[in-house]
């Protein structure tokens, strides 16, 4: 048992001396993304569920399990045994390095312009509990999408950097839109169970983007730089049904086959779009030539998932598969669609997730490490929007650890790793320039922590006779 609490402080230790350099040389937000990607739409969309679900690859759809608080499918809250009750919060840290591939005149590779950044923030608050016989619901917190992202470009154009000066174009975004959902379930018999949610999104996220010329050399006195702000408020409600079946269902195995479907519709973002002057000969400063409110016609999108899971008392293992109708949804809906900039469209996305953990023995009284879990998993898909009609594909490769305590019932701290890539296959066009996309790694540290109170003798679930 000692060698076990030896092994994990060596591996603790290990990952922090890795992530230390990486955190040295990039700078740090508590934003949950930092992408330039995430500058249209609601921004990146992060994976949910807990650390053992994501080190799986983030399945969840058809995981059955009374120690864990699935919030992907809201059938599994039913599964919730009687006098328990289920707590389960997580914080990621991440580290992104982004890099673009630029491009002379002739179409010939320059070379690579590279970005460095760490985020870290909660990830998910959660809870599940028993509300009758048959019956279980779930309460979750967590970050639906998240916006980040600082860029600054100088115009190229001689002819501007000689009438007027060297022009900088600065963005800068943060924000993200938050989900909070319950979920209600029932199992009218053993091997079925039936689920309702209702999600209430949440959250702002504001973009800004400046004109300015450091060395101003024109003395006309005719050009003035431009900033402007353009702030997006959510406020929503959506719907989510799932429904969970038990093909296996005894004391050594089982199998569960669950499927989703997600209403969608509008999520009406309001705008509020700011825009001013600063005239840089003259002196007048702020000059407001635009300040109005509009609703960006938005819609999250019909999704549709299937997931199989099997576990019995030493390995489990899922495969998950999700639809969003992201393009046909948006399908009239496009963003920065103009001769001068890159298109941005919506398109439809499919993902495919799987899993594995293994628990070599969890009655293991004398060797610790036997009662650990040991999680891998990967994932697949594409993102949500096009550039200039180019598609972004996605993959991550995930592992995590589960440590066993006792504390108020049986309940774990898992730790969660994950690497993963956003990349076109290749360069697009721009005023017939090639333009190359930006390929983005990270590498992302979870820690979570899950409470599993089912002892009858529990606090929550007896009345005291003295207070």
């Amino acid at each position: 048992m000692q060698r076990g609490y030896k092994s994990i402080l060596g591996l603790i230790v290990a990952l922090i001396v890795v992530l230390l350099p990486l955190a040295a040389e990039a700078q740090t937000s508590s934003i949950n993304a930092y992408s330039p990607y995430s500058m249209y739409g609601p921004g990146e969309l992060l994976t949910p569920g807990n650390v053992q679900m994501r080190s799986m690859g983030g399945i969840g759809i058809g995981l059955r399990a009374t120690n864990q608080v699935n919030t992907q499918n809201p059938a599994a809250a039913s599964s919730v045994p009687r006098k328990s009750f289920l707590f389960d919060v997580s914080a990621d840290g991440t580290h992104y390095r982004n890099n673009q591939m630029k491009y002379d005149a002739s179409g010939a590779e320059s070379h690579k312009a590279k970005t460095a950044y760490n985020t870290a923030n909660i990830h998910n608050i959660s809870m599940a509990f028993p509300l009758a016989k048959g019956v279980g619901a779930t309460l979750s917190v967590a970050p639906y999408s998240s916006v980040g992202y600082k860029m600054n470009v100088t115009d190229q154009n001689e002819d501007n950097w000689a009438d007027i000066g060297r022009v900088v174009y600065s963005h800068l975004g943060e924000g993200d839109i938050t989900e909070v959902k319950l979920a209600v379930a029932w199992a009218p018999w053993p091997n079925l169970s039936l689920g309702v949610a209702a999600k209430y999104f949440w959250g702002s996220i504001d973009r800004s983007y400046s004109t300015s010329i450091p060395n101003v050399i024109t003395g006309a006195g005719n050009f003035a730089s431009t900033q402007g702000r353009d702030q997006y408020v959510v406020n929503n409600f959506k719907l989510q049904a799932g429904l969970q079946v038990n093909i296996i269902a005894n004391e050594k195995r089982g199998l569960t086959l669950g499927a989703t479907y997600d209403l969608g519709g509008k999520l009406n973002p309001k705008v509020l779009n700011y825009v001013y002057t600063d005239n840089t000969i003259n002196g007048i400063q702020s000059v407001p030539v635009r300040n109005d409110l509009s609703t960006l016609e938005l819609r999250v999108p019909h999704e549709y998932g299937v997931g199989l899971y099997y576990q019995d008392r030493m390995i489990a293992w899922g495969v998950d598969y999700k639809y969003s109708a992201w393009g046909n949804d948006n399908s009239d809906f496009t963003e920065n669609n103009n001769d001068k900039d890159v298109a941005v469209a919506y398109t439809n996305t499919h993902t495919i997730k799987a899993g594995f953990e293994i628990t070599p023995k969890r009655t293991d009284v004398r060797n610790y490490l036997n009662r650990m879990t040991y999680r891998v998993g990967a994932r697949v898909g594409n993102y949500y929007q096009t550039f200039a009609g180019e598609q972004i594909n996605q993959m991550a490769i995930t592992a995590g650890l589960g440590f066993p305590i006792k504390l108020w019932g049986a309940s774990s701290l898992n730790l969660g790793f994950e690497y993963g890539r956003n990349s076109a296959a290749r360069a697009t066009q721009l005023n017939g320039m090639k333009v190359g996309l930006v390929k983005q790694n990270y590498y992302k540290i979870s820690v979570g922590f899950t409470l599993f109170s089912v002892d009858t003798s529990d606090y929550w679930f007896v009345r005291q006779k003295f207070d």
